[in-house]
């Protein structure tokens, strides 16, 4: 283990003197998808907000004709600095020059470095004179197949007796998109996961999504038939797709609601099905009136008078085995409603309402911690939301009621005190009977519900190669949750520190610890709550010094411990190199890691790069070995292949996984093929 550990820091220290880090944006969607990992969120697909980043990269937003709806599609830019901009060009008038955003309030060197790629100042064409043609034409279409495999065979492929995968091993996705830019789009998705069928009478294609998209025509500024994604406010009322929550950056606690979205992820679960329109009226007035109707994957049960009742959804999407296609599409979901706002670039007031209908009853354990949950058929929400920019202080909120069930509110306000350093304040407040399909706010539990929290935050910029970011948060769970039979509080901490001298040149530490409390191990005598922790230390190094080369390099430290008993240590080390030239043909990564966690809980999250869209939040947990390598091959100008081989080797075991997963020997690898058209 010495031996193994030694070699990595070699590599380690070889890293930092020789070779080069990735683009900052790379490094963003990074950062993003470990921050989504680490808050349980393993299985969100980014593709789309990806895809967005590559349109705005063909497209920049022209920052002198935008809106406040554009700037929030930058995930980089707090709601502060969005509010910060618009104030400036009404005080000083269109911006001459990209420099110009140096001057404007929250607006550091590292904020627009970042946005650079996606902006301009010149006049944007609003195809005012469409023709038929150029539907064609000028439209942007993209057909891409992906193909992915693990080699070993798993347990639930063999010929088993009882439980196993119905179908084959291989993961396929092929999807079409059309998009004339600002006019309309539609797109298609197939998917089958590994163990699922295709083909089969019952079964043709196990996931199929698709819409149709029609923009600024008219008073019509949207209007999506098909599958799409409504976020409002922060999230308590009305939110479908992921959310960021807490993170490095301080100001994701502030969600950046987008509200009506053509749906285009591979998630199976995060979205509306049927149709949906964003009216714009006089005075600044926007109306969203939406109706879905959705067959939900359940596992139904039969009470005493041989009705069929549920106690909760199935979000995974996987139909794999014989109990996992009885589930599929059993519950009828119903959810039909409206939002109505008042939109300007400094202030977002909106009221929404709309009721779910289930064919199914939800039912509740009265003794467990669900004791609280929805149960019936019918469940209507209505919910209040505002944001508004007051001189260098941005104030959102959101208050919610559920019914039948209780009220939920979220209060918070950030302000730059100076250039160098910003606050965030966040006050949350979800009763315990709280009911709600659609809530992404922030919190610790996964619902938004029975908890109480106070979140503050500062981002401090003491010299232009310097950023620290700081956040606490505390919260209380009245009433008993999943593990906890009882009240419960905790806390969470993140301190980091950035030291970014050249662009060529970043080093990051992280430091981040969490307290909760959780019902002892069955071992433990004494039943009262145990406390556990969870803190880990990270050290981040990139850096960049050829134009084709470049290289990552990490060092994660972790403890777990729950009571006196318990208590783990682990660590991750890996190296990555990128070879990435400007117009070869040929570009890729590869990443060597040695890890040492002794069990699930004291797991690390690391991103890992993959083929275009895919998503890569590896947890690592055990002792041994990663290892990947993606290629890309650039066939001719419209045509991309990717390619990527991934390996796992744990030296001391002889099995990996468990349950129908499960492999026999100390290695577990999988390969990836990506071919991309665009025309």
């Amino acid at each position: 283990m010495m031996s193994y550990s030694l070699f990595f820091c070699m590599i380690l220290l070889l890293g930092y003197a020789s070779i080069p880090a990735r683009a900052q944006e790379e490094e963003q969607m990074t950062q993003l998808r470990e921050n989504l990992a680490e808050n349980g969120k393993e299985e969100e697909d980014l593709s789309a907000f990806e895809e967005q980043l590559d349109f705005f990269r063909k497209h920049p937003i022209d920052l002198n004709h935008t809106n406040a709806e554009e700037l929030k599609k930058l995930f980089w830019l707090s709601p502060l600095q969005i509010s910060s901009f618009f104030e400036h060009l009404l005080v000083n008038g269109k911006l001459l020059d990209l420099l110009e955003l140096q001057s404007i309030s929250g607006f550091d060197l590292i904020t627009i470095d970042k946005i650079l790629p996606f902006v301009t100042l010149h006049p944007v064409n609003r195809f005012t004179s469409l023709k038929f043609k150029d539907l064609y034409l000028q439209a942007e279409q993209q057909i891409l197949f992906r193909y992915g495999r693990t080699l070993e065979r798993q347990k639930g492929f063999r010929d088993l007796p009882g439980s196993r995968y119905r179908g084959s091993a291989d993961k396929l996705l092929l999807s079409y998109k059309y998009q004339y830019p600002k006019i309309g789009a539609f797109s298609l998705l197939m998917k089958k996961d590994a163990g699922e069928t295709i083909g089969t009478k019952q079964v043709p294609i196990d996931f199929v999504s698709g819409n149709f998209a029609l923009f600024n025509y008219r008073s019509i500024q949207k209007l999506v038939i098909g599958d799409y994604t409504l976020q409002f406010g922060q999230g308590l009322t009305l939110w479908s797709g992921y959310s960021l929550g807490k993170g490095p950056d301080v100001t994701s606690v502030a969600s950046k609601d987008l509200g009506l979205k053509p749906y285009t992820s591979s998630n199976e679960s995060t979205f509306f099905r049927g149709i949906a329109s964003t009216l714009k009226f006089p005075e600044n007035l926007y109306f969203t009136p939406f109706y879905s109707f959705r067959k939900r994957d359940a596992s139904l049960k039969t009470d005493r008078n041989g009705q069929y009742t549920l106690t909760s959804i199935s979000e995974s999407g996987l139909h794999r085995n014989a109990a996992e296609i009885r589930n599929r599409k059993r519950l009828g979901q119903e959810v039909y409603g409206a939002t109505l706002q008042y939109l300007s670039n400094s202030i977002n007031i909106g009221i929404s309402s709309y009721q779910t209908h289930f064919d199914q009853t939800f039912t509740r354990d009265s003794g467990s911690y669900k004791k609280y949950s929805f149960e019936g058929r019918k469940l209507s929400s209505i919910g209040f939301h505002y944001n508004i920019a007051f001189q260098n202080i941005y104030f959102y909120g959101e208050l919610a009621k559920s019914f039948p069930g209780g009220w939920a509110g979220i209060q918070g306000a950030m302000t730059n005190l100076s250039k160098s350093v910003s606050l965030v304040l966040l006050y949350r407040k979800y009763d315990k009977d709280y009911a709600n399909f659609f809530s992404q706010a922030v919190g610790e539990n996964t619902t938004s519900s029975n908890e109480k929290g106070l979140y503050f935050g500062i981002n401090y910029l003491p010299h232009p190669h310097w950023k620290f970011a700081l956040y606490l948060d505390y919260f209380k769970f009245p009433e008993k949750k999943y593990r906890v039979d009882t009240a419960s509080a905790g806390y969470e901490t993140l301190a980091q520190l950035v030291y970014t001298p050249t662009k060529q040149f970043k080093l990051t530490a992280r430091f981040k610890t969490e307290r909760k409390q959780q019902n002892p191990a069955a071992a433990n005598r004494v039943r009262s709550l145990e406390k556990l922790w969870n803190t880990s230390f990270r050290l981040d190094g990139h850096w960049k010094f050829h134009k084709k080369l470049s290289t990552s390099q990490r060092i994660e430290l972790i403890q777990y411990q729950k009571g006196k008993l318990l208590k783990e240590f682990g660590y991750l080390i890996y190296q990555d190199l990128y070879y990435t030239p400007m117009r070869a043909k040929i570009s890729g990564n590869i990443r060597l890691a040695y890890f040492n966690t002794p069990s699930y809980q004291s797991r690390i999250y690391a991103y890992e790069a993959d083929v275009l869209h895919g998503s890569g939040s590896g947890g690592y947990y055990g002792q041994g070995i990663r290892s990947f390598l993606n290629l890309r091959y650039r066939l001719w100008r419209k045509l991309d292949l990717w390619s990527r081989y991934d390996l796992y080797y744990y030296p001391h075991q002889q099995v990996i996984s468990s349950g129908l997963d499960e492999i026999n020997g100390n290695i577990k690898s999988a390969v990836k093929l990506l071919i991309r058209l665009q025309f």
